[in-house]
């Protein structure tokens, strides 16, 4: 099962990439999300790593660490899922003496792979600035409002 910490960092990048550095805390960041600080500033840890953002720890926040535009989805997705971690994972304790055992793992990861590559490929061709770009400024100045 994928977790959803890919979509959590799209949309903490996508408030820091919107707003003041001083309104990117974890607080506020977690409000918007959903969910409880502790995870927005464990996977802003994975992004500050990747060197996507770097966050100020105490009331500081968290700001772009380039220019929206070149940060891709595929780097937030690497970001998160390293490159030695796979998308979608073959079961390895087949029974060598059925023959769909013997074949079956191998057929599936070249699948599998071919399956990850055209993801990586796809989230490469679109930047977190297209992303911030297409969203409803309407919708997120009324939530705003509801600080």
């Amino acid at each position: 099962m994928i977790a959803t910490r890919f979509a959590v960092s799209l949309h903490i990048l996508t408030l820091v990439a919107r707003g003041p550095t001083e309104q990117s805390t974890s607080a506020r960041l977690a409000w918007s999300i959903g969910t409880n600080p502790v995870v927005v500033r464990r996977l802003s840890g994975l992004l500050a790593r990747a060197g996507l953002i770097t966050v100020q720890r105490g009331p500081g926040g968290a700001s772009l660490a380039r220019p929206a535009s070149g940060i891709s989805l595929r780097d937030v997705w690497r970001a998160i899922h390293p490159e030695r971690e796979r998308v979608l994972r073959v079961h390895t304790r087949t029974n060598a003496a059925c023959p769909i055992g013997q074949r079956l793992p191998a057929m599936l990861r070249t699948r599998f792979e071919a399956a990850e590559a055209a993801l990586l490929g796809d989230l490469a061709s679109t930047t977190l600035a297209e992303l911030v770009a297409s969203q409803d400024v309407g919708a997120l100045e009324t939530a705003d409002g509801a600080d």
